[in-house]
């Protein structure tokens, strides 16, 4: 298969929507030098052994690709914290990918389709839901285009089934690539990344902090939880 083209990604403003329920990581928040963490991880196991769970698979990442610093945590913990069961559009569980959209919308729609997919699996009561949180940070890299990609290619942009987008994942990352930009598949004119490193994203802020609404069938409201305002999901 013919590898995507390169493209240079350099969005002052992306998104991502995470849940809330995650606390911060103190070794990638506090020690700016990701070089002193493998020391200071082996001596805090010795006392600490909840410390792995928190952290994850550090060596998952790359030293000289590691981030530290406040907001690290964001950028980070995609990729220490991966399982088999935890697949998604590029990724088979055995590594990291940081998804982030071009503005707000796209993120969260992003977001909602995935919450929407849990809330039927498991047959969740109507109700205000999960909370969430925005993060707005900078992405830049070159990365693999699939805007306009041709068939075969347009295979892993499917909407809902991601064998072909993790196979293209998997080999694009074992060739070096940093990650690829692709179209939305949930908000139209909206682009995403799957970063495949940490560092190819910085200065991550956060924003609002975000309820769904299940109705049943699909995530139909959200709301901003600091200001009260509820909008309607078309």
């Amino acid at each position: 298969m013919t590898d995507p083209p390169l493209a240079t990604v350099a969005w002052p403003a992306a998104v991502r929507v995470i849940r809330s329920l995650y606390p911060p990581i103190d070794l990638f928040e506090d020690i700016a030098d990701p070089a002193d963490w493998p020391l200071l991880l082996s001596a805090e196991q010795k006392t600490n052994p909840r410390l792995v769970e928190s952290i994850g698979t550090l060596d998952l990442v790359p030293p000289g690709r590691r981030v530290g610093g406040p907001g690290a945590s964001w950028l980070m913990a995609p990729f220490t914290h991966v399982s088999a069961d935890r697949r998604s559009r590029f990724g088979d569980g055995t590594y990291g990918v940081l998804y982030a959209g071009d503005r707000f919308e796209v993120a969260l729609l992003e977001t909602v389709h995935h919450h929407e997919r849990f809330m039927a699996a498991t047959r969740e009561a109507p109700g205000w839901t999960s909370q969430f949180r925005e993060i707005v940070l900078r992405v830049a890299g070159r990365l693999h285009d699939l805007r306009g990609a041709p068939p075969p290619l347009a295979e892993a942009l499917a909407p809902d089934d991601h064998a072909a987008g993790q196979r293209l994942g998997r080999r694009l990352r074992a060739a070096g690539s940093d990650g690829i930009v692709y179209p939305s598949r949930r908000c139209d004119g909206g682009a995403c990344v799957g970063l495949f490193y940490p560092d190819l994203a910085s200065a991550p802020v956060q924003g609002r902090h975000l309820d769904y609404h299940w109705d049943g069938v699909r995530v139909d409201f959200y709301r901003d939880a600091g200001s009260g305002q509820v909008f309607r999901i078309v």
